[in-house]
């Protein structure tokens, strides 16, 4: 069987989860390769190399092997961490836990997405070092950028079912089924049309992802449960793990 080896391939892990014994299953984001199932044979042994190496939010450089005709989990052989930051703590972990659930939830398998990579990379080092109020817009940002890499925003510069423009002084809002649209008289969940044109042109911008959180900031509160709707739309059931559990904690 023809054998295909992945070398020094830039990666962050997803998600793990136990195979045999000894072993696990990893989903890893990858720069070149896209979203990648690996088995990580002995990775739960004391002894393992793996062990201290394979965690969510750390940059690694991955090796591993494809054997066709194998499906599409793919062997681990080597592991290495860049370093470079730390591992971000408390609302910022669970931040960057939810953005590898729709990492999982939304990408397909060997669909690569370079560019969004890099912005997944950057997130996470201003995850590493970013605490309260700061990590909303950065969150948002990172939410619009995911869904227009992937097709599933609509131009917010104008009515997604009429394709008119924007209307100046109207209010509009960002729904799951009708894309977006006129706001209703007293929507708080809403922004003005020049917000939108606003976040269109920062989308469209080389370095989407700086002009973007500048954009989003101010509305990073009426942007979020327009983005949320949307994400759990295109994510489907069950409810993200990752949001269930933030909503359990605020009501402790």
């Amino acid at each position: 069987m023809a054998v295909r080896r992945i070398t020094d391939e830039p990666a962050f892990v997803l998600h793990s989860y136990p195979w045999s014994e000894s072993s696990l299953i990893l989903e890893v984001f990858t720069r070149r390769h896209g979203r990648v199932a690996l088995v990580a044979k002995g990775a739960k042994k004391p002894s393992s190399n793996f062990r201290p190496v394979l965690l969510p939010l750390q940059p690694l450089r991955l090796g591993y092997s494809q054997t066709a005709g194998q499906g599409e989990i793919h062997t681990l052989k080597g592991a290495e961490w860049v370093g470079g930051h730390v591992m971000p703590m408390g609302d910022a972990l669970l931040a960057g836990l939810y953005l590898n659930e729709l990492l999982l939830r939304l990408l397909a398998r060997d669909d690569e997405h370079p560019a969004l990579f890099d912005t997944y990379a950057g997130v996470v080092r201003v995850l590493a070092g970013e605490h309260g109020e700061a990590l909303e817009p950065v969150l948002r940002a990172f939410e619009l950028l995911l869904l227009r890499h992937l097709g599933l925003l609509p131009e917010l510069d104008s009515e997604t079912q009429t394709q008119s423009p924007l209307q100046p002084g109207a209010r509009y809002q960002l729904t799951p089924e009708a894309g977006l649209c006129r706001a209703a008289a007293g929507e708080r969940a809403a922004l003005a049309a020049s917000s939108w044109q606003a976040l269109q042109q920062a989308l469209a911008v080389r370095q989407d992802y700086p002009a973007t959180l500048r954009a989003a900031a101010p509305w990073a509160g009426e942007l979020k449960p327009q983005l949320r709707a949307l994400l759990q739309y295109h994510c489907g059931s069950p409810l993200l793990r990752t949001r269930q559990l933030m909503m359990d904690l605020q009501t402790l």
